[in-house]
């Protein structure tokens, strides 16, 4: 388990950096977007993952790994977005935007920790080919939740999903 922390505390750490260097070229211009368009947005990177997978091909010069980083950001802009639904504030400062990530992070983080107890990592023993039907699965969920409003009978809301698509995001980086 000490072995996942450090692994998972790696790629997020990349993955911060991204965000926090895309955030001073372009500030946090996503605040426009609603919950689905980022919903859209990670299905579109999930689905670029799979059709490499499927045709072990691409035509634009960048693979994979970028793809599930992109991915990661989305779900924590999104996760951000539901806590600040009511804020018109566009504009945030890079101390909030800096908390808000690492708060996500750590939530995040910590429910990997307890499936990942529960589960005996699992993850491991999985291909990454499987990490990605499992997103597109989720981001179909997560419209599901949307043309009903927000309300789900028996299930996780979208914020349980984009937490779980993170921490398969990050296990799929692990494995590559």
């Amino acid at each position: 388990m000490n072995k996942t922390s450090t692994q998972y505390d790696a790629v997020i750490g990349k993955c911060r950096a991204v965000f926090i260097n895309k955030n001073a070229d372009y500030g946090t211009s996503w605040r426009i977007m609603r919950i689905s368009s980022i919903i859209d947005q990670i299905y579109i990177k999930a689905n670029r993952i799979r059709t490499i997978e499927d045709n072990g091909t691409m035509m634009v010069n960048e693979g994979i790994e970028p793809e599930f980083m992109g991915i990661i950001n989305y779900c924590i802009m999104g996760l951000i977005q539901l806590e600040l639904v009511e804020s018109k504030e566009m504009d945030l400062n890079i101390n909030v935007i800096e908390k808000l990530y690492d708060k996500y992070v750590f939530q995040t983080k910590t429910l990997m920790e307890e499936k990942n107890h529960d589960y005996g990592e699992v993850w491991r023993d999985m291909l990454v080919t499987t990490f990605t039907d499992m997103m597109l699965m989720r981001v179909q969920r997560m419209k599901q939740i949307l043309d009903n409003k927000g309300k789900t009978i028996a299930s996780e809301g979208i914020d349980s999903n984009l937490m779980d698509m993170i921490n398969y995001s990050i296990f799929a980086l692990i494995k590559l």
